[in-house]
């Protein structure tokens, strides 16, 4: 997940990613002439390295977006809840990150998930999970098998 908090320190998470990670463009904070330059070289980038780019609001180009916009890529959704998992299933949603399992930065002082709590979202509906919120490499080889994947903006600072 990109966001303004990574600052100069994006380019080095972006190199980081092995190829077929995903990266949720966001910046949404950042004026739009900024937004466009950052989503053009993070796009070059992305398309270097193999990995999937998803674009948060707004209409850039990418292989797929995070929650709402025409698509014929990939779709994201988040997913707090069980009702946001099915919501993201009824929308074509090929993914969900569950979040935040962990307390996090991105949302101070907001409740968690935990992961008994957080694993319960989205199972039976056949979409791949992503674990969100407070994540790290120790956190999610705690979690591995139950979740497809994590993702992060903390733990790339």
């Amino acid at each position: 997940m990109t966001d303004e908090r990574l600052g100069e320190g994006l380019w080095t998470a972006l190199r980081k990613l092995p190829p077929g990670s995903g990266v949720v463009f966001r910046h949404h904070a950042t004026p739009p002439a900024e937004r466009r330059t950052i989503h053009r070289r993070v796009r070059r980038i992305a398309k270097a390295r193999g990995l999937v780019l998803l674009i948060a609001g707004g209409v850039l180009a990418g292989d797929g977006v995070h929650k709402r916009g025409h698509t014929r890529g990939l779709r994201s959704w988040p997913a707090h809840d069980q009702a946001e998992a099915v919501a993201g299933w009824k929308a074509g949603a090929d993914l969900l990150f569950v979040s935040p399992l962990y307390p996090t930065h991105s949302h101070p002082g907001a409740s968690s998930l935990g992961p008994a709590r957080a694993l319960r979202i989205g199972r039976g509906l056949g979409l791949s999970r992503i674990a969100l919120g407070g994540m790290n490499v120790k956190r999610f080889r705690r979690l591995r098998g139950r979740f497809d994947g994590w993702a992060a903006i903390d733990a790339w600072r």
